[in-house]
């Protein structure tokens, strides 16, 4: 028997700072200022909101921070639950490509940020925690070959606890035995139900799947270093974490080039405030609007070829609500011929009810590409009314690993999702945060805009 469960928990266990290359360790980074962003951002969202007030009722008294809420002190679940749900509040947080299911940032960052902060723990032990929850958060992701969807759970919602438990056991020094046992608890802790999805109601849920998860790995760890168990096989038994929530998984995956091949590499940072299989085509559409000098007024029809997910699950034509709009592919590519999509200021209540973006998200066909070539890659037509037509195709976004955001472009999303604080601080916050393996403790994370 492989004990995959094992080897990736000595794995965890045994990673030092040290260890990581230079390049893993600036991916790390860019993923946890992405994050601290997309948190802000999420604060004064209603969804968000609950969530919060929640937090704060019954976790006042300790010293972990939710973002945005000033200095109000809540013990580190309770943080890492708000924290993850803000997180995923807006369509906005990372996640990887080939698609693993994971949201590396929203999980296994916001319970490492609540515990490093209880803690008063340093930057540099933060990054080798969350990169040892990547780790093994990504390549659990990548065994379930996202069927775990295909089964009706919210993938992130799933992997989420485990990466979570693997950082928090990384900060809290676990060895090996103490680590299988976190990740043993966390796969117990898995779950998050497709079905808002499916019925285009509830969509509030989705935030939340990925708050439990993060508060969940760090119930686990907190647990385990207790002397609670868990199972050792917890991912690849009989009735273990792969075999019971997906259609069909690769073992293989847990373990493949294991210390050398750093999938942390493979984090991608979102542009546009919208469901990742909406990135292909609204960056198509993007590229043709400057390519030709069309307006959304000049439209007659869109058609979409993509993956066979986008025809089945996110092809939502009309929209209940923002929520559904964001996890919409039609009213994404109708939206960014009306509004500026980077700018998550254009995603609104009264960009739903736009009776033009709603009249052009209605004539958007999706299809399902008979020859991808790649996950999320997309092709575009548009058809215009003066009987032009035309096509681009989009297989790597701005964001993905093969075509990533500048420095400069990674900046520029952190200063705009977060405009709505006093834009020095921000920039001072982003810089601390790019020079995070100096800091000697995670408290600035809150008081630079307490």
């Amino acid at each position: 028997m492989a004990h995959e469960t094992i080897q990736l928990a000595e794995y965890a266990a045994a990673l030092k700072y040290e260890d990581i290359p230079p390049a893993v360790v600036q991916r790390a980074k860019d993923c946890i200022a992405d994050t601290v962003a997309v948190v802000l951002f999420g604060y004064d969202l209603p969804w968000s909101r609950i969530v919060v007030d929640y937090a704060k009722r019954n976790g006042a008294g300790g010293r972990s921070r939710i973002l945005g809420a000033g200095d109000v002190p809540v013990h580190a679940p309770t943080a890492a639950l708000a924290n993850g749900a803000m997180a995923h509040a807006f369509e906005m947080d990372n996640l990887t490509q080939p698609n693993s299911g994971c949201h590396p940032g929203a999980t296994a960052f916001t319970a490492a940020l609540a515990l490093a902060q209880e803690r008063g723990l340093s930057g540099r032990e933060t990054i080798a925690a969350t990169v040892a929850g990547f780790e093994t958060m990504i390549r659990i992701g990548r065994a379930t070959k996202h069927s775990n969807e295909r089964r009706g759970f919210h993938a992130p919602g799933t992997t989420g606890p485990l990466g979570a438990a693997v950082a928090c056991g990384r900060l809290m020094q676990f060895d090996a035995e103490r680590m299988t046992n976190a990740i043993g608890i966390a796969a117990s802790t898995a779950g998050g139900l497709l079905e808002f999805a499916r019925s285009g109601t509830g969509a509030m849920v989705k935030r939340l799947h990925l708050g439990r998860a993060a508060e969940g790995g760090l119930l686990a760890a907190s647990l385990a270093a207790d002397g609670f168990t868990g199972p050792k096989s917890a991912i690849e038994g009989q009735a273990g974490f792969l075999k019971v929530l997906c259609n069909e998984y690769d073992e293989g995956e847990l373990t493949r080039d294991l210390g050398r091949d750093y999938v942390t590499m493979s984090i991608l940072l979102k542009r546009f405030p919208a469901h990742i299989t909406a990135h292909t085509p609204v960056q198509a559409i993007e590229e043709l609007k400057e390519a030709h000098g069309f307006t959304g007024t000049d439209v007659a029809s869109i058609s979409i070829a993509g993956e066979e997910r986008v025809a089945r699950v996110n092809n939502i034509p009309a929209p209940a609500d923002l929520m559904m709009a964001q996890y919409s592919v039609p009213f994404c590519v109708a939206l960014a011929l009306y509004r500026d999509a980077l700018d998550p200021q254009a995603f609104t209540d009264a960009a739903v009810r736009d009776p033009d973006i709603r009249s052009l998200a209605s004539r958007v066909a999706i299809t399902v590409d008979p020859n991808p070539s790649g996950a999320l890659a997309s092709t575009v037509t548009v058809t215009l009314k003066d009987g032009r037509t035309l096509s681009r195709r989009v297989e790597h976004f701005k964001g993905t690993p093969g075509n990533p955001l500048s420095p400069d472009e990674l900046r520029d999303k952190f200063l705009r999702t977060t405009r709505k604080y006093r834009e020095a601080e921000m920039t001072r916050l982003y810089a601390r945060l790019q020079n995070l393996e100096n800091e000697p403790d995670l408290a600035f994370v809150s008081a630079e805009f307490s």
